[in-house]
């Protein structure tokens, strides 16, 4: 059955900029003398919020907690907000997905980093919602942002009939506790690690999609 939704991930899946994002992390953890490394970062933490991530390496109840979170989101924004790292594969991709049926983004990112990419890479007209860390009490692997996605796209669409694309473990498994169909992008994690996912593609190009949506 063709799907009559699809939601993308955002880190990883629509931008590719783990490596910007381990790099973040690796500058900031070392400055507060908790070394990171890659492989600690990929096995560890990679999926989750900047809250998350920092929560689990720095501490949760630091008094500069927040003012860490506010740093790591500066930090991406100046990296990333050119919108170089959705690649122009990815762009034709989204777009021809967008042509099709309704797109929206769920992701442990914050609005400010996502919007900011998104609208630079020419598809925010192409995006019906996005569920961000904000919108959610529970991030993934909880299933809460998806399910809010549902809502927001509207159309009657049930959950069964979004195709899902994401790069991390957790966000298979939140994809799945929500009763979506998950496709795992490997360039993150591997293959093994995406074990729960529906389908295993290496990236996101125009022949994969046209296959998905027939």
């Amino acid at each position: 059955m063709a799907p009559r939704a699809a939601v993308f991930d955002f880190n990883g899946t629509l931008s590719d900029d783990e490596p910007i994002l381990y790099r973040i992390y690796a500058e900031m953890f070392a400055a507060q003398g908790r070394p990171l490394s890659e492989q600690e970062y990929v096995d560890e933490l990679a999926g989750h919020s900047e809250a998350e991530i920092i929560g689990r390496w720095l501490g949760r109840d630091r008094p500069d907690f927040e003012e860490l979170v506010a740093d790591r989101i500066a930090r991406y924004r100046a990296a990333a907000a050119d919108g170089s790292t959705v690649h122009p594969e990815v762009r034709e991709a989204v777009r021809y997905v967008a042509a099709r049926v309704p797109v929206a983004i769920v992701s442990g990112a914050a609005r400010e980093e996502i919007v900011p990419v998104v609208e630079a890479a020419g598809l925010a007209p192409h995006v019906r919602a996005i569920v961000s860390a904000d919108d959610v009490t529970d991030g993934k692997p909880h299933p809460e942002g998806y399910l809010l996605a549902v809502g927001l796209l509207g159309d009657g669409i049930r959950a069964e009939e979004v195709l899902v694309f994401e790069d991390t473990e957790v966000g298979v498994a939140a994809a799945k506790a929500a009763g979506m169909r998950c496709v795992g992008i490997t360039r993150t994690l591997g293959a093994a690690r995406l074990a729960g996912a529906d389908e295993l593609i290496p990236e996101l190009d125009l022949a994969t999609m046209r296959r998905l949506l027939a």
